[in-house]
């Protein structure tokens, strides 16, 4: 039941909300949703998130955290992952290495996770800061060993990521795919079944789920720069706003597997169990890598020497 569960929560839910909200009108007042520019955004995405609103948490009792990053959740965990992204993007982008689409597109995203920490925008800014914290380095990590030659433990779904940034033979759009892919379906269970999942005043989702608004924002912003710097048929879907809307409803799906898949490895109760759910996270990563890898195959060379002019911007 509980796979089944974040099945339906995860991939059916979206897909049917998708299919059918285009038929109801959107609510008038929807949060965050006002005068929204994206009409099919704001018709999507407001029942979607009303939906998953009511998806609630599995009661899992609060545990304490027992790694070494950002053990105090201060403010200052973030700044050094911007620190350490910014120089990490230098570096790629010198090179016009195809690691770099998805490197920009980490630092934009964890540049606006501490505006929003910041803003008061999150309940528990201790924990958002935690998170953000061991969930980069997590990347950092696996990037780290990879480049060195290490491939020890590193997950399918990365090693299909990776692999395709040193063949050069993706779309940059391709390349963001795959790793968004990589650290979100296979990085993030573990990272929120380490961080916690609930605290002293009750669960996290709701912080959890309060992040989908702020990426919605992201969207067309961090393809138009990708496109200026890396590659120039990166945003060249020919969706209009509808692909704002669509990568919504995916990001909306994707982390609500994550959250089940943490919730089922927390609630593991034999080691047996928990190397099960392993292998359902490992398994369901890697498919959805190789279905990225199918699809986005493309040349280099109008990528590369669209980079070398402009990358280093």
């Amino acid at each position: 039941m509980t796979a089944l569960t974040r099945l339906l929560a995860a991939v059916v839910l979206p897909c049917l909300l998708a299919l059918t909200a285009v038929a109801a009108p959107a609510p008038a007042s929807a949060a965050g949703y006002d005068d929204d520019p994206d009409p099919l955004r704001g018709l999507l995405l407001p029942p979607l998130d009303a939906v998953v609103g009511l998806l609630a948490p599995i009661p899992v009792p609060a545990t304490p955290y027992t790694g070494d990053v950002c053990v105090d959740g201060a403010d200052a965990c973030i700044d050094d992952v911007v620190a350490r992204m910014q120089a990490r993007l230098g570096g790629l982008a010198s090179r016009c290495s195809h690691s770099a689409v998805f490197s920009l597109a980490y630092l934009r995203v964890t540049e606006n996770v501490r505006d929003a920490v910041r803003s008061g925008y999150f309940d528990d800014r201790a924990w958002l800061n935690r998170v953000d914290a061991v969930f980069a380095q997590m990347y950092f990590d696996t990037t780290s060993r990879w480049a060195s030659g290490d491939r020890t433990g590193i997950p399918a779904a990365w090693r299909i990521a990776l692999q395709a940034e040193d063949d050069r033979a993706m779309s940059g759009l391709g390349n963001f795919l795959l790793a968004m892919n990589a650290h979100i379906n296979s990085d993030f269970p573990h990272v929120l079944a380490a961080v916690g999942l609930s605290g002293p005043d009750g669960s996290h989702k709701v912080d959890h789920n309060r992040y989908n608004n702020r990426l919605d924002s992201l969207y067309a912003p961090v393809f138009a720069e990708e496109a200026a710097r890396f590659d120039p048929t990166f945003d060249d879907i020919d969706a209009g706003t509808a692909e704002e809307a669509v990568a919504g409803v995916i990001m909306r799906g994707w982390r609500e597997m994550v959250w089940r898949n943490a919730e089922a490895l927390v609630l593991a109760k034999t080691p047996a169990a928990r190397k099960l759910v392993e292998k359902e996270i490992e398994l369901y990563s890697a498919l959805q890598a190789q279905l990225i890898r199918t699809f986005f195959v493309a040349k280099p060379a109008k990528r590369d020497a669209w980079c070398a002019t402009h990358g280093a911007a």
